[in-house]
């Protein structure tokens, strides 16, 4: 540049004739400077100031502008941060406050520790239910999060506000992480009484169901008389209502069995379906063997939860006697209805013996073994004389049974009064079964 400038003021002295040099002497430099036409070289004047337009300035001016922008706009991004930062801390150190603050020796109403000092403000106050606490906790937790990530987003993007907003985001980082663990505190201790409740509700709940069958069990013996029935096999169980808690048991269990035939008779009303009349399930299979007609699908027979739809119709509110039979050979089966065979099949769990050691339910149809019942599926009606037998049952004893031409007791599991346990509210009442067929018919 310099260079340019020199060359540029010796073609000007060039053309107007006039050339000012410099003393020869050793140790100095010749200096050119432009002078105008007519004027004497020897008179002092002011030197002409060298201009410069470039482009490179013009550049540099408009990069310092922006600059004084960028800070500005900065500057004020960090006033806002402040304000924002001020808020949090001050929600923070009221949360802080109302932890601190509240007393440990209050009571939940029913059992279980909880604080009563409901009336703090927490940023809004806590809900009485320990569910809708967790979740309003829950809720701020995550608004915070969602604050604190937006300010490092903006500090990000400010690089120049990082120093001061860093140690603020350290401070609320470690805030939170204290609130973070107050809340998990808090939920252990939800969860802790949520379990003490529910085994006291439970327990609550058998106590008054032993009593109920007590009261029960009294009442039945107070209309009899203190007398027992007829005969033992007189009777039959009542469930009147489809819950899940009316059901009779049997007290004896199967053995392991390769055939089977069960018999009973049946009285029902109930719609859609009459539900399970009874039910056996052992340890790692709840349908061992089933007899269920659930909503409008026909009856059906489980073996090992296998599946086959009988042909059978016993929901006119009338006494019918049903009997089926199975065999673990081909997994044929058979299905009697007032002593008339209706349908029979095969391939029914073939080559599978039944399994010992489970629980008869009458009425219901198991989830677990002895539990868990499901109250669409229970039984609505009266049922008596519920027999097994180890074996197949010839045609002619079937029918026997199903006109009263004969009595046979289960040899496995017979009815007798002795044998079958009421829960929930299920009764046994005085029954003599072929008259009161006759008469019903």
């Amino acid at each position: 540049m310099f260079v340019f400038v020199v060359g540029l003021l010796y073609f000007y002295a060039v053309g107007s004739g006039r050339i000012v040099r410099g003393h020869d002497a050793k140790g100095t430099r010749f200096v050119c400077s432009a002078i105008p036409k007519n004027v004497d070289p020897s008179c002092s004047f002011p030197p002409n100031p060298m201009q410069s337009t470039s482009a490179q300035e013009d550049e540099l001016k408009g990069t310092v502008m922006q600059l004084r922008e960028t800070v500005l706009q900065q500057r004020e991004t960090i006033v806002n941060q402040q304000g924002t930062i001020k808020e949090l801390t001050s929600k923070l150190s009221r949360c802080e406050t109302s932890a601190l603050d509240s007393p440990n020796d209050g009571k939940y109403p029913g059992q279980g520790l909880w604080r009563q000092d409901y009336g703090k403000n927490t940023m809004g106050d806590l809900p009485r239910d320990p569910a809708e606490t967790i979740d309003h906790l829950g809720k701020t937790m995550q608004s915070l999060k969602d604050r604190l990530g937006n300010l490092e987003q903006q500090i990000r993007t400010n690089g120049s506000a990082a120093a001061p907003s860093g140690e603020m985001r350290d401070l609320l980082k470690g805030r939170l992480s204290e609130l973070e663990k107050q809340l998990l505190g808090k939920v252990a201790e939800l969860e802790e009484e949520k379990s003490q409740l529910y085994n006291e509700t439970t327990a609550h709940r058998q106590r008054t169901e032993n009593t109920l069958n007590q009261l029960l069990e009294r009442i039945t013996e107070l209309e009899r008389g203190n007398s027992k029935f007829k005969s033992p096999e007189e009777f039959k169980l009542s469930l009147p209502l489809r819950t899940n808690y009316l059901y009779g048991r049997i007290k004896k269990s199967l053995p392991e069995m390769y055939a089977f035939t069960i018999c009973m008779w049946l009285k029902s009303s109930a719609s859609p379906g009459i539900g399970t009349p009874f039910s056996y399930g052992v340890p790692g299979q709840a349908n061992e063997i089933v007899l269920i007609e659930w909503g409008t699908n026909p009856m059906e027979l489980l073996v090992n939860d296998k599946v086959a739809q009988l042909p059978l119709s016993v929901g006119d509110g009338h006494w019918h006697h049903v009997c089926i039979t199975w065999t673990t050979r081909d997994g044929y089966w058979e299905a009697y209805q007032d002593g008339e065979k209706l349908g029979s099949g095969e391939n029914l769990a073939p080559w599978h013996p039944i399994k010992p050691g489970g629980a008869i339910i009458l009425g219901q149809e198991q989830d677990i073994v002895g539990g868990r019942f499901d109250a669409t599926q229970a039984f609505v009606g009266e049922l008596s004389q519920f027999n097994v037998w180890d074996r197949v049952l010839r045609p002619a004893d079937i029918e026997g049974l199903a006109n009263c031409s004969s009595y046979m007791p289960g040899n496995v599991v017979p009815w007798v009064d002795s044998n079958v346990e009421v829960f929930g509210g299920a009764t046994k009442w005085a029954l003599e079964m072929c008259e009161d067929r006759v008469y019903d018919s």
